[in-house]
C-alpha cells in the first residue's frame, strides 16, 4: 500500500502548518477530509479535494481502494491519533507503517494550555458520535473535565447532565476555535445555562468542567458510584434479579477485568455484572446476553445512568445467543471472561461457554441452587479452579434488640482455562456433565436470559 500521508489541522489553519504539513499537501493529488478543512486549504494545493461521505467509517475503505496509487493526504482535526481519523484508518486495516502522520497540537493540549491545567491530570470524555451519558462515570467532585464536543448543542446537553445530578453549582467554559484567529471563551455555571442573551455556540468547541456538588441537592447518605466494584444496589432499577453488591464485588474481583478485555455476561438481568466490567476501565468490553425485552430495556437504561452507555446489550437465549456471538466476529466473540449467572444446567450453556474461551480465559459461574451446586462440583473436579462459599448476613432489628439475618448463601465456581485444567480429575467418571434441570423460576439465568445480575 502507498503511504498516505496524515497531516493535522487547527483552527489557524493553512498559517499554523509547519513546512512538512504545508509540503506534503501540495505535493498531494488527492486530499482527503472534513468540507471545514478542506475549506482551510489555499488556492495553490491544486489536489483533488474529497469530503468524507457520512457515515465515515464504512466508506474508508471504498475510498483508499479508489485512490490507490495517487499521492493521498488526509485531514484531520488536531493530533490525528487522539480519539482522530489516524485511528479509524488504522482500524480500516491500514498497516502503521504505511502512514505518515503529521499532528498538529490538539485541542485537550490546547484548552489545558489556556485554563492552565496540568495535562496529565485532566480527564477528557469524547462526546464525538457518542451518548452524552458518558458523562457519568467521570463525575466526582473536585474532578476536572475537558468535554470534546460533538456540535454546538453539546455544551446545552453537558450542563443539563450535570444540573440533573446534583452537579448545577458546577464551573462551566466553553472554549471555542481554540487556537485560530476566532478563538473565544464563554464561562457560566451548569444549572444557569445557557448564558442568557449570549450569542450562538460555534460548532468548534471544548466544555471545560469544574466538578461541583450541590451539597443541598444530594443526600448525604445517598449511594454514590465509587470507584471500585460492589455498587450499592439502589443504584440499580432491578426487578429483583441483581447480583447483590457484597456478592457482586467478589464476583468482579474472581473475573479480574483488565484494558481491552472482553466479558460475556450470559443472562443480564439488571446488568450490573456488565456494568461494573466496563467501570474498571475505559476500554473495557461486555455484552450482556438477556432474553427477556423488559430487561433488556433496564439493562440498557442502568448502563446509560452509570456511565457506560457502550455495553452491548444482545436479546437473545442462550447457548444458541452464544453461538451468534461467537459467529459476529472478535468484536463481539471470543471473550476473555464469562459470567453465567443463572440457567447453570440448561443443555449446552456451559459447554459454549467453556468452548468459547481461549487459553487463559476466565470463567465465572453462581448459583444459589443445590442442583446447580452439584454441577459446578463435577466441573470443578473435572477442570480445577476455585470453589467458594460465599454468606452474607446483615444486621436487623429483633424487637428492641439486633439480630442477623441471613440471606441465601451463593456457591461460585471460578476457572482459568488451560492445557493443565483439561484432564479429569483422578475419580472423576467421564460424559456429560449434567444435573437435573432447574425449573423456571429457579432458573432465571442463561436460558430466560434473566440471571440475578
Amino acid at each position: 500500500m502507498s503511504a498516505i500521508t496524515v497531516v493535522g489541522v487547527g483552527a489557524d489553519g493553512w498559517p499554523g502548518l509547519s513546512g512538512a504539513a504545508r509540503e506534503a499537501l501540495e505535493a498531494a493529488e488527492v486530499v482527503l477530509g472534513g468540507g471545514r478543512q478542506l475549506g482551510l486549504l489555499p488556492v495553490g494545493v491544486t489536489a483533488d479535494r474529497v469530503p468524507w461521505p457520512s457515515p465515515l467509517r464504512p466508506s474508508v475503505p471504498g475510498l483508499l481502494e479508489r485512490f490507490a496509487g495517487r499521492r493521498l493526504a488526509v485531514l484531520a482535526s488536531g493530533d490525528p491519533m487522539f480519539h482522530g481519523i489516524g485511528r479509524t484508518l488504522l482500524e480500516c486495516g491500514v498497516p502503521a507503517e504505511s502512514l505518515r502522520v503529521l499532528p498538529h497540537p490538539s485541542s485537550v493540549s490546547l484548552a489545558c494550555a489556556r485554563l492552565g491545567w496540568p495535562v496529565e491530570e485532566t480527564e477528557v470524555v469524547t462526546l464525538v458520535g457518542r451518548p452524552v451519558e458518558s458523562l457519568h462515570a467521570a463525575l466526582y467532585p473536585g474532578r476536572r473535565l475537558l468535554v470534546l464536543s460533538a456540535d454546538a448543542s453539546t455544551p446545552a446537553r453537558v450542563a443539563e447532565l450535570l444540573a440533573g445530578r446534583g452537579y448545577g453549582p458546577s464551573r462551566l467554559r466553553v472554549l471555542e476555535q481554540l487556537g485560530g484567529p476566532a478563538e473565544a471563551v464563554r464561562e457560566g455555571v451548569a444549572a444557569d445555562w445557557p448564558v442568557p442573551g449570549g450569542p450562538p455556540v460555534d460548532p468548534l468547541n471544548v466544555v471545560a468542567v469544574d466538578c461541583v456538588l450541590d451539597s443541598e441537592a444530594v443526600a448525604p447518605n445517598s449511594p454514590r458510584p465509587q470507584l471500585v466494584p460492589g455498587l450499592r444496589d439502589e443504584l440499580f432499577e432491578s426487578d429483583g434479579q441483581l447480583t447483590k453488591r457484597h456478592v457482586r464485588a467478589a464476583t468482579l474481583a474472581a473475573l479480574g477485568p483488565a484494558p481491552g478485555e472482553l466479558l460475556w455476561d450470559v443472562g443480564g438481568g439488571s446488568g450490573s455484572i456488565g456494568i461494573e466490567w466496563l467501570r474498571a476501565h475505559r476500554s473495557c468490553r461486555a455484552v450482556s446476553v438477556e432474553r427477556d425485552p423488559v430487561r433488556v430495556e433496564r439493562i440498557v437504561r442502568n448502563a446509560a445512568a452509570l456511565g457506560v452507555p457502550r455495553l452491548r446489550v444482545v436479546r437473545g437465549a442462550a447457548p444458541a445467543a452464544l453461538a451468534e456471538l461467537v459467529a459476529s466476529g472478535p468484536e463481539l466473540g471470543c471473550p476473555d471472561a464469562v459470567f453465567v449467572g443463572g440457567g447453570l444446567t440448561v443443555p449446552g450453556v456451559l459447554e459454549a461457554c467453556w468452548a468459547a474461551l481461549g487459553p487463559g480465559g476466565r470463567l465465572v459461574a453462581n448459583t444459589v441452587t443445590l442442583e446447580s451446586e452439584a454441577l459446578l462440583t463435577q466441573w470443578y473436579r473435572r477442570h480445577g479452579g476455585e470453589l467458594v462459599k460465599l454468606s452474607v448476613a446483615r444486621a436487623v432489628p429483633v424487637g428492641g434488640f439486633t439480630g442477623w439475618r441471613q440471606a441465601m448463601p451463593v456457591t461460585q465456581w471460578s476457572v482459568v482455562k488451560g492445557a493443565a485444567a483439561e484432564a479429569p480429575a483422578e475419580g472423576l467418571a467421564e460424559g456429560p456433565l449434567r444435573a437435573p434441570a432447574e425449573t423456571p423460576a429457579e432458573a432465571g439465568g442463561a436460558v430466560a436470559g434473566g440471571g440475578a445480575k
